[in-house]
Protein backbone atom coordinates (compact mmCIF):
# COMPACT_ATOMS: atom_id res chain seq x y z
CA UNK A 1 0.00 0.00 0.00
CA UNK A 2 1.41 3.40 -0.91
CA UNK A 3 2.18 6.08 2.02
CA UNK A 4 -0.90 8.17 0.56
CA UNK A 5 -3.13 5.00 1.04
CA UNK A 6 -2.03 4.56 4.45
CA UNK A 7 -2.56 8.24 5.83
CA UNK A 8 -5.77 8.23 3.66
CA UNK A 9 -6.66 5.61 5.68
CA UNK A 10 -5.35 6.95 8.77
CA UNK A 11 -7.24 9.96 8.43
CA UNK A 12 -10.88 7.64 7.61
CA UNK A 13 -9.54 5.14 10.59
CA UNK A 14 -9.03 8.14 13.14
CA UNK A 15 -12.40 9.94 12.30
CA UNK A 16 -14.38 6.01 12.68
CA UNK A 17 -12.29 5.61 16.29
CA UNK A 18 -12.94 9.44 17.67
CA UNK A 19 -17.10 8.34 16.96
CA UNK A 20 -16.53 4.78 17.55
CA UNK A 21 -14.76 3.53 20.00
CA UNK A 22 -14.43 -0.14 18.86
CA UNK A 23 -11.57 0.94 16.31
CA UNK A 24 -8.55 0.89 17.58
CA UNK A 25 -6.53 3.78 15.93
CA UNK A 26 -2.95 3.50 18.38
CA UNK A 27 -3.42 -0.35 17.00
CA UNK A 28 -3.58 1.38 13.51
CA UNK A 29 -0.46 3.91 14.41
CA UNK A 30 1.94 0.90 15.33
CA UNK A 31 0.44 -1.73 12.92
CA UNK A 32 0.70 0.86 9.78
CA UNK A 33 4.05 2.47 10.87
CA UNK A 34 5.78 -0.72 11.01
CA UNK A 35 5.58 -1.39 7.69
CA UNK A 36 7.29 2.29 6.39
CA UNK A 37 9.92 4.49 7.49
CA UNK A 38 9.59 7.13 10.16
CA UNK A 39 8.08 9.81 7.12
CA UNK A 40 5.49 7.17 6.51
CA UNK A 41 5.09 6.94 10.84
CA UNK A 42 5.09 10.68 11.29
CA UNK A 43 1.85 10.88 7.70
CA UNK A 44 0.01 8.10 10.17
CA UNK A 45 0.51 10.23 13.13
CA UNK A 46 -0.51 13.41 11.68
CA UNK A 47 -3.10 11.98 9.67
CA UNK A 48 -4.79 9.84 12.69
CA UNK A 49 -4.51 13.20 14.75
CA UNK A 50 -6.21 15.27 11.98
CA UNK A 51 -9.02 12.16 11.97
CA UNK A 52 -9.17 12.21 15.72
CA UNK A 53 -9.58 15.88 15.88
CA UNK A 54 -12.62 16.00 13.20
CA UNK A 55 -14.55 13.20 15.34
CA UNK A 56 -13.98 14.75 18.68
CA UNK A 57 -15.31 18.16 17.45
CA UNK A 58 -18.47 16.51 16.02
CA UNK A 59 -19.15 14.91 19.24
CA UNK A 60 -18.17 18.91 20.76
CA UNK A 61 -20.51 20.35 18.47
CA UNK A 62 -23.20 18.09 19.28
CA UNK A 63 -23.13 18.11 22.99
CA UNK A 64 -22.57 21.79 22.63
CA UNK A 65 -26.30 22.07 20.50
CA UNK A 66 -27.88 19.48 22.90
CA UNK A 67 -27.29 20.83 26.08
CA UNK A 68 -28.78 24.29 24.91
CA UNK A 69 -32.03 22.46 23.94
CA UNK A 70 -31.07 20.64 27.78
CA UNK A 71 -30.69 24.29 29.37
CA UNK A 72 -33.79 25.51 27.67
CA UNK A 73 -36.13 22.23 29.42
CA UNK A 74 -34.27 22.50 32.26
CA UNK A 75 -35.19 26.44 32.95
CA UNK A 76 -38.99 25.33 32.00
CA UNK A 77 -39.02 22.68 34.21
CA UNK A 78 -37.02 24.21 36.66
CA UNK A 79 -34.27 21.18 37.25
CA UNK A 80 -30.82 21.99 38.64
CA UNK A 81 -27.93 20.25 36.96
CA UNK A 82 -25.78 17.99 39.81
CA UNK A 83 -22.93 19.46 41.36
CA UNK A 84 -20.54 17.10 39.71
CA UNK A 85 -21.63 18.10 36.07
CA UNK A 86 -21.57 21.54 36.95
CA UNK A 87 -18.22 21.94 38.33
CA UNK A 88 -16.91 20.05 35.37
CA UNK A 89 -18.41 22.23 32.86
CA UNK A 90 -16.84 24.89 35.17
CA UNK A 91 -13.37 23.51 34.99
CA UNK A 92 -13.71 22.88 31.31
CA UNK A 93 -14.71 26.95 30.64
CA UNK A 94 -11.60 28.15 31.99
CA UNK A 95 -8.64 28.68 30.07
CA UNK A 96 -6.41 27.81 32.75
CA UNK A 97 -7.78 24.38 33.92
CA UNK A 98 -10.13 23.70 30.38
CA UNK A 99 -7.32 23.72 27.70
CA UNK A 100 -4.95 21.60 29.82
CA UNK A 101 -7.47 19.09 31.33
CA UNK A 102 -8.42 18.68 27.12
CA UNK A 103 -4.58 18.55 26.68
CA UNK A 104 -3.66 15.78 28.98
CA UNK A 105 -7.11 13.39 27.91
CA UNK A 106 -5.80 13.96 24.69
CA UNK A 107 -2.45 12.98 25.55
CA UNK A 108 -2.90 10.26 28.15
CA UNK A 109 -6.29 8.90 27.59
CA UNK A 110 -7.17 9.67 31.06
CA UNK A 111 -10.09 11.24 31.13
CA UNK A 112 -11.18 9.22 28.12
CA UNK A 113 -11.72 11.88 25.49
CA UNK A 114 -15.00 11.03 23.72
CA UNK A 115 -16.31 12.20 27.72
CA UNK A 116 -14.22 14.81 27.68
CA UNK A 117 -15.38 16.21 24.15
CA UNK A 118 -18.68 16.01 25.71
CA UNK A 119 -18.73 17.69 28.72
CA UNK A 120 -16.25 20.37 26.97
CA UNK A 121 -19.44 20.71 24.26
CA UNK A 122 -21.53 21.26 27.12
CA UNK A 123 -19.39 23.82 28.68
CA UNK A 124 -18.34 27.50 27.41
CA UNK A 125 -15.01 26.50 26.82
CA UNK A 126 -14.24 28.07 23.60
CA UNK A 127 -14.74 25.19 20.09
CA UNK A 128 -10.88 26.87 18.63
CA UNK A 129 -9.03 25.83 22.21
CA UNK A 130 -10.36 22.39 22.55
CA UNK A 131 -9.71 21.86 19.01
CA UNK A 132 -6.25 22.91 19.33
CA UNK A 133 -5.59 21.09 22.34
CA UNK A 134 -7.25 18.07 21.05
CA UNK A 135 -5.33 18.03 17.42
CA UNK A 136 -1.95 18.53 19.61
CA UNK A 137 -2.31 15.80 22.19
CA UNK A 138 -3.46 13.38 19.25
CA UNK A 139 -0.12 14.38 17.61
CA UNK A 140 1.94 13.54 20.48
CA UNK A 141 0.03 10.16 21.55
CA UNK A 142 0.22 8.84 18.02
CA UNK A 143 3.98 9.95 17.00
CA UNK A 144 5.00 8.36 20.48
CA UNK A 145 3.51 4.82 19.00
CA UNK A 146 4.09 5.28 15.14
CA UNK A 147 7.69 6.38 15.28
CA UNK A 148 9.60 3.60 17.92
CA UNK A 149 6.97 1.10 16.04
CA UNK A 150 8.72 2.26 12.27
CA UNK A 151 12.26 2.17 14.00
CA UNK A 152 11.71 -0.83 15.19
CA UNK A 153 10.11 -3.23 13.19
CA UNK A 154 10.83 -1.44 9.54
Amino acid sequence: MSDLATALGGLLFGFGSAIVPLFNAEGYAVIASARGGVITAVCIALALGVGQTVGKLLLFETARRGSARLSRLMRRDRHEPGRWSARVRRLLGERRTGVPLVLLSSTVGLPPLAVVAIAAGASPQRRIEFGAACLVGRLVRFSALAVPAALALS
